[in-house]
């Protein structure tokens, strides 16, 4: 008998049909990944599952029985436990206080919480600082708190939407040794991911969506991982992303950070002494594990926070005391790591987040232009490739890929572009996806522009970067030379402490 069974499920948005006739089956005690592009109705499916959405058609089963939830709660209550793309942790409040959210009374003993809590360490090698306020906490330290979060109800079915977008390396091998544990101990593991290779190591069977649909799919010891690309993107499909060679860059320094220290609340130091050249032209990549000072870093630069020591120029202005809405103005484009907290407003159109900081260039009389405005969106629409039902569509409608394109459309266009920071650029995206957005980093970078990109993703950086930087215990060690043979060694080697 199946964990969970969908038979012919569908679901419309207004105009939009997200899902069309979606049949699959989840096996007992099996590791399911969920494959698709950006837009492909993945995260739709999960939240159909966890009773968050409502079907517009088709029906479930969960371990032979009729199951149509009404909303989480009874899913949760049917033995469903769910880890969102997107966080859905407190932020003010801290680790204990979120996990204790939804559990009777809020008033699970101390010694009982920590006593399942010792367990989750101890088999599948998560744990988590109970006292640490949420909102000062890394993202990938905020992912692993919501997966503890879903263990601690010991589901039967645990439903991972993009889990691994945020983890380094060792975090991620951890989570798929937790995924098979959890299948070994009879639990059933429906895991959304792009990354292919995670396909290969966790999956037992794969179900492909493509445009809403069924593409393909079915057990891993009879399809393969190129069978599966191919059935998401249409055709044969690379697997890794090739390195272009780009011309010199100029030696203009176009961003400059010099001595930039910084000290976390739990007075850890986060950054120290660090100094960094980009150039005009020029591509750097910043790799290393999470929490290494990679997020104050791009936090720094964006203006979100203030370093202790330090000097940060724009060409030759100095932006250090700059807040976010100057910084833009005289050409830094940021591309915050969370793009769901930072850099978006969920409840706004398309339109309005795209033209977020630059109303005045669609003001007539003292009123918004708002044709002027959709035109320019559409534009952006075509130019990105951004799904979406018209420039009036509410950001939230869109997958996280597509609202990442919106992200990226605002901040690559800002007028005197000089420098874009991009952290996790691809983070969560798709194959055809991840191209587009470093194809967008190159062009700029060509143009004149100086980028840098913060990633975790080290064959994205080796791919579009011409220097690499690797942060380790809050300085940057390096640089390594991208085009050399032995840069992805080095690279590693600088990643695991050992000394330049």
């Amino acid at each position: 008998m199946a964990t969970l069974t969908l038979n012919g499920v569908g679901k419309r948005f207004g105009s939009v049909s997200a899902l069309t006739d979606v049949t699959m089956t989840v096996a007992p005690g099996s590791v399911h990944c969920i494959l698709g592009e950006n837009g492909a109705g993945k995260s739709t499916l999960c939240n159909i599952v966890f009773g968050s959405t409502t079907p517009s058609s088709g029906t479930m089963t969960l371990n032979g029985r009729t199951y149509a939830p009404q909303s989480p709660a009874d899913a949760i209550a049917a033995g469903i436990a769910m880890v969102h793309q997107h966080f859905s942790l407190i932020p003010t409040m801290t680790v204990r206080e979120n996990l204790l959210l939804g559990t009777k009374g809020f008033r699970l003993p101390v010694d009982a919480l920590t006593a399942k809590l010792d367990v989750i360490s101890q088999q599948y090698g998560l744990t988590v600082d109970l006292d640490a306020l949420t909102s000062d906490l890394p993202v990938g330290s905020r992912q692993k708190v919501e997966i503890v979060k879903a263990l601690l109800r010991a589901p039967e079915l645990v439903l991972l939407d993009e889990p691994t977008a945020v983890l380094d390396p060792g975090e991620i091998d951890s989570l798929i040794g937790t995924c098979h544990a959890l299948a070994a101990a009879g639990t059933s593991v429906v895991l959304i991911t792009h990354k292919l290779g995670e396909v290969a190591r966790a999956a037992d069977a794969a179900t492909v969506l493509r445009g809403g649909k069924v593409s393909g799919g079915g057990l891993l010891t009879e399809t393969s991982i190129s069978d599966l690309l191919t059935d998401m993107v249409g055709s044969a499909a690379p697997l890794s992303h090739a390195r272009v060679v780009r011309r010199p860059a100029s030696r203009e320094p176009g961003l400059t950070l010099a001595n930039i220290s910084f000290t976390r609340p739990d007075r850890s130091e986060a950054l120290t002494g660090v100094d960094l050249t980009v150039y005009r032209g020029e591509i750097v990549g910043i790799a290393g594990v999470e929490g290494n000072g990679q997020s104050e870093l791009a936090s720094i630069l964006s203006g979100a926070i203030t370093a202790d020591t330090g000097k940060i120029l724009l060409d030759a202005v100095d932006i250090t005391g700059f807040d976010p809405a100057a910084r833009t103005r005289i050409g830094l484009g940021v591309v915050p790591e969370d793009r769901h907290a930072e850099g978006i407003v969920s409840e706004l159109t398309v339109t309005d987040n795209l033209l977020l900081g630059r109303l005045r260039d669609y003001t007539r009389f003292g009123l918004l232009d708002r044709a002027k405005m959709a035109a320019r969106t559409a534009s952006a629409i075509d130019e990105y490739s951004i799904r979406a039902d018209g420039p009036g569509a509410p950001i939230h409608s869109l997958s996280g890929g597509n609202q990442q394109k919106v992200v990226l459309a605002r901040e690559l266009s800002i007028d005197g572009l000089a420098a874009v920071v991009a952290a996790q650029p691809t983070r969560g995206l798709d194959i055809g996806a991840v191209s587009f957005v470093l194809d967008r980093l190159r062009r700029v970078a060509d143009a004149g522009t100086a980028v840098l990109v913060i990633s975790s993703e080290l064959d994205e950086l080796m791919a579009v970067c011409d220097r690499i930087f690797v942060a380790y215990r809050g300085q940057l060690l390096g640089p390594i030379d991208a085009n050399s043979a032995a840069a992805q060694n080095k690279i590693t080697e600088l990643m695991m402490g050992v000394a330049a």
